[in-house]
């Protein structure tokens, strides 16, 4: 699949980053790809058509605009991340200034891509200590410091790339007894994962979603409507498309362990 994410650096003041200074913290943090910067009267400065910064990175383009004020207001948004980072709404309130960062080109594979936005994130708030969040997509949101942590893990290899930093999982009570679903999958897979069970414990319910989010990032759309799934012949988990009954008509891979007959949509 392919995708071009559109995400957001908030800071606590505006400020431009210097572009010198990220290619040689995407050098240190990520040796094993190039960070070409290829201005020579300018070196690490480029400006595309938008006004935007520019760098190169590997064989991708990478653009980097400030902007001196806060990203619009997203209660949900806000909401969703403060149940797994209690001091989210504070600090979305007290920043005054954003980043828009994007890898530039069209029909990008969306795990390479995901990959290369992130190690760019990470080396931008290495260098820039104005950085107090990340906007994922315009989805998912996360401290810097996490951002720093994780995205070093960028070009991990399966299943320890930095995924928590691309997806939510949400929990919430249904009929059969808990359930969760994600946002931010359908960015790689096209649906989100909705997870209703009647045997597992909350704990082991995410991260179950987790491993199967985790998975289709990496193999792509590979359970088709009707298939099963589990950890061993006795655990048969049933998957069904369809669209949500529960979040807005959003299409996901509906799984239970409950020994329901759901519909397709």
């Amino acid at each position: 699949m392919s995708r071009s994410f559109l995400t957001f650096v908030l800071l606590e003041r505006p400020a431009t980053p210097n572009m010198v200074a990220l290619a040689a913290a995407l050098r240190s943090r990520h040796p094993e790809l190039a960070a070409n910067l290829d201005d020579g009267d300018a070196p690490g400065i480029r400006q595309n058509s938008a006004g935007a910064s520019v760098i190169r990175f590997g064989d991708q383009l990478i653009a980097v605009m400030s902007m001196p004020t806060p990203i619009p207001q997203d209660s949900g948004l806000w909401s969703r991340a403060a149940s797994v980072w209690p001091e989210a709404k504070a600090v979305a309130a007290r920043h005054r200034g954003h980043l828009i960062v994007s890898v530039l080109g069209q029909k990008q594979q969306s795990l390479p891509t995901a990959r290369l936005l992130t190690a760019v994130l990470g080396a931008l708030i290495a260098t820039m200590p104005q950085c107090c969040a990340v906007v994922w997509d315009g989805k998912i949101a996360r401290p810097a410091d996490l951002w720093l942590h994780l995205s070093t893990q960028s070009y991990a290899p399966f299943p320890d790339y930095p995924f928590p930093l691309w997806i939510d999982v949400l929990p919430f009570r249904s009929e059969p007894g808990i359930g969760a679903v994600t946002m931010g999958l359908s960015a790689f897979v096209d649906r989100e994962i909705e997870f209703e069970t009647s045997s597992l414990t909350l704990g082991a319910l995410i991260k179950k979603v987790l491993g199967l989010a985790v998975y289709l990032i990496e193999y792509g759309r590979v359970l088709r409507d009707g298939d099963t799934f589990g950890g061993d012949a006795q655990e048969r988990i049933a998957v069904r498309y369809k669209n949500s009954d529960k979040f807005n008509g959003i299409p996901v891979f509906l799984c239970t362990d409950s020994p329901v007959t759901l519909g397709h949509s």
